[in-house]
């Protein structure tokens, strides 16, 4: 099976559309670009439906990598016949393709290689063959033949036939096959503490890290329905020494079907085949597959806690943003202070200093008058809290503050300000200043524009998701990538403004081009056209095409050059402001003149009603923000403590974190809540995101709370 017919029969997309999806991506187009301009070729594939093929393409090729491999490695044995060689070009995925291999995979030596050395093979395909019934007597003299060199009785020569025999029969891709259906269908996961949990001598810091994951002292469920987030939990108690993990089937069942698949007889012979039988399950076939079956479980669990995590880095990437506003930010704390930073409509640090409004200085009286004449000083229109410690106390004092002009205050997320403020992006914007400096420009900045600043920090950082550190780092990473770089895409990036970081993600972009724009916008001042673009050291006409329509000028000459219409385009767009006798600036935003154009009119070979429609969307509300605009919320001021919750309440809250079973929200104390899925509505709840969203303002009531393990159970109320 060739590529394009691999990836149209799992994803049932028209042939023309995967095949000119691979020739873009073959020419290193990006999913945001292929996506976004050119919907001709593709047949309107969403984002979605691009970065599927771009996952099995990469399954398909490193598929066909392994094939090469394995097939050069039969031919150098000199063991590749053209029957070998054909069942491997046609194995459509890596476990049948590997099954294949076994059988000439260089390995430890095995019981059954000694067997071998010591001539027992023969004996083995003797009794293998069952051509005739064979009598105990008979398979004593068969066996005695054997009986020389390191082989010093009849016994020792039939338990090395069975050593070769319960190797071949491990070999044998039916058998396994046969397995991993009854493992699929019928295995169970069960678990049990360790026994030094019982022991008086454990550490009480051992036994206190244990707790968390008493649910799984003792525990069984079926491995083919367990969720995700309880598999990667029992993983993860697993590997930090809590438990002991084991995967069961009927044994006796398993044996039966293997005998029912090479017995056919009822003889002494028999009898020898039935002990490699039971050899091969137990020592081989079983700790193999189980094990197998174990990580293909973990695979779909990654798979889902992944899906997971880049559904809320969307959410909490594309966040309300306040927009370019004059903020105050305050990174909260108790003894060391609250450090202050004043900051311009563009996120530029002005001012920094530390207050101390709370214990032990309670100095209120003197953080009042500082932040007052900070203010008035630098016209601060908003002010942003971190939501760590002692943001709760600071948000009451800021509260108490009669400013002379209307000032908007906001809890923001601190999620990964400490992972950006150490890091070396936080130490080349302000080399001049510590780590508690730079968090709190970071909390400032994110409210300002949320996915500027975070894309910053190391997606895993943010605090969003579920076992990220438990998950395949290599596919977190690449599905956090891709999502950060369409959203990014999908926002449009100020290349007049924006960091390395943030241009890096721009289609065609890169680390090292977003460096050399910035270096050349340092040097020459502010692009005043896309076309200036191109002036940038190494940036090529592939990577313009990539990324000039994700690029926005401010204040252009050309108005196109703030919008996402796509400079290839611009000629339509001049065209159709030429037919209706008005200038380029007056057709933007004319809604009732641009709902008159015949898009028919402007359709080529290169341009179609998909990119035309766009256009004109486009030109409705140019640079329009996909995001929705920052909101006050204000927590209920009498929760300070867990303590304090009784069943029963009706609290605001913020959702802080989504999984797939259910949702934490932040209702104003340390501990967040959990709304599960079976608390969010009515009916079955298939999909959390279905209901709520990230950094959503909800209301939700308390249903119970257990203070020793500080876990609080919560509703949502409609």
């Amino acid at each position: 099976m060739n590529l394009i017919n691999a990836i149209t029969s799992q994803t049932q997309l028209p042939q023309k559309s995967v095949v000119n999806t691979i020739k873009l991506l073959n020419e290193d187009c990006s999913i945001s670009f292929i996506s976004r301009y050119r919907k001709e070729l593709t047949g309107n594939l969403d984002e979605v439906q691009i970065a599927e093929i771009v996952k099995l393409k990469e399954e398909f090729e490193a598929l066909e990598k392994r094939k090469i491999t394995i097939l050069k490695a039969l031919e150098e044995q000199e063991v590749l016949t053209a029957e070998l060689q054909k069942k491997i070009e046609e194995a459509t995925n890596m476990i049948a393709l590997e099954d294949l291999y076994l059988p000439f995979k260089k390995k430890r030596k095995t019981k059954a290689d000694t067997a071998r050395e010591n001539g027992l093979e023969p004996l083995a395909k003797i009794l293998m063959a069952q051509t005739r019934c064979m009598s105990s007597s008979e398979i004593s003299a068969l066996a005695s033949k054997y009986v020389k060199g390191e082989i010093n009785s009849e016994d020792e020569a039939l338990e090395g036939a069975r050593h070769i025999m319960a190797e071949w029969i491990n070999e044998r891709t039916d058998i396994r096959n046969m397995l991993r259906k009854q493992l699929e269908r019928f295995a169970a996961i069960s678990t049990k503490v360790v026994k030094k949990m019982t022991d008086d001598a454990v550490p009480a810091e051992w036994r206190e890290k244990a707790q968390k994951f008493r649910d799984y002292f003792d525990w069984s469920e079926s491995l083919n329905r367990i969720p995700s987030h309880r598999l990667l939990a029992i993983l993860r108690a697993s590997s930090e020494g809590f438990i002991r993990i084991k995967i069961d089937i009927d044994d006796e069942r398993a044996v039966s079907r293997i005998e029912d698949r090479i017995i056919k007889t009822n003889d002494a012979a028999s009898q020898q085949i039935k002990l490699a039988i039971n050899d091969s399950y137990k020592r081989l076939l079983f700790p193999a597959l189980s094990n197998e079956a174990l990580s293909v479980a973990k695979e779909k669990a990654d798979g889902t806690a992944i899906n997971v995590f880049a559904k809320n880095l969307k959410q909490l990437l594309l966040g309300s943003p306040l927009g370019e506003k004059r903020v105050l930010a305050i990174d909260p704390g108790f003894r060391t202070g609250c450090k202050v930073v004043c900051l311009d409509a563009q996120g530029g640090l002005e001012h920094n200093e530390t207050i101390y409004p709370h214990a032990p200085k309670n100095d209120t009286k003197g953080a009042i008058k500082k932040i007052s004449s900070l203010a008035d000083a630098y016209k601060i229109e908003a002010i942003a809290i971190g939501n760590g410690t002692a943001s709760r106390e600071t948000e009451q004092f800021i509260k108490r503050i009669q400013f002379k002009n209307p000032v908007q205050v906001f809890v923001v997320s601190e999620a990964g300000a400490s992972i950006y403020s150490a890091s070396k992006i936080a130490r080349d914007e302000f080399p001049q200043y510590d780590v508690t400096v730079r968090g709190a420009v970071s909390i400032g900045r994110r409210l300002q524009d949320p996915l500027a600043e975070l894309v910053k920090i190391d997606a895993k950082s943010i605090g969003v998701g579920q076992y990220q550190h438990d998950v395949d780092q290599t596919k977190l990473k690449s599905a956090l990538d891709t999502t950060v770089e369409l959203c990014v895409n999908a926002v449009g990036v100020n290349i007049n403004t924006a960091s390395v970081p943030l241009l890096s993600y721009v289609s065609g972009i890169g680390p090292k081009l977003a460096e050399n724009i910035v270096n050349y916008r340092e040097e020459n001042g502010a692009f005043l056209s896309r076309q200036a673009i191109k002036n940038v050291p190494r940036l090529g006409g592939k990577a313009f095409e990539q990324a000039a329509g994700f690029l926005r000028i401010k204040n252009a000459e050309n108005k196109l050059d703030d919008s996402s219409v796509h400079p290839e385009s611009y000629a339509v767009v001049s065209k159709m402001a030429k037919d209706e006798n008005v200038k380029i600036s007056e057709l933007i935003g004319n809604k009732t003149l641009l709902q008159q154009i015949n898009l028919e009119k402007y359709t080529s070979e290169k341009i179609g009603l998909p990119t035309l429609k766009d256009i004109i969307d486009e030109l409705e509300k140019p640079g329009l923000d996909i995001r929705e605009e920052a909101k006050v919320f204000t927590f209920n001021q009498n929760i300070k403590t867990i303590t304090d919750l009784q069943a029963g309440q009706l609290l605001p809250g913020i959702v802080n974190n989504i999984t797939n079973f259910g949702c934490f929200v932040d209702i104003g104390i340390k501990e967040s809540g959990l709304i599960h899925v079976s608390n969010m509505a009515d009916k079955f709840v298939s999909d959390v995101n279905e209901h709520v969203h990230l950094h959503q303002q909800i209301i939700v009531k308390v249903l119970d709370i257990d203070v020793d393990r500080k876990r609080i159970q919560l509703k949502l109320h409609k």
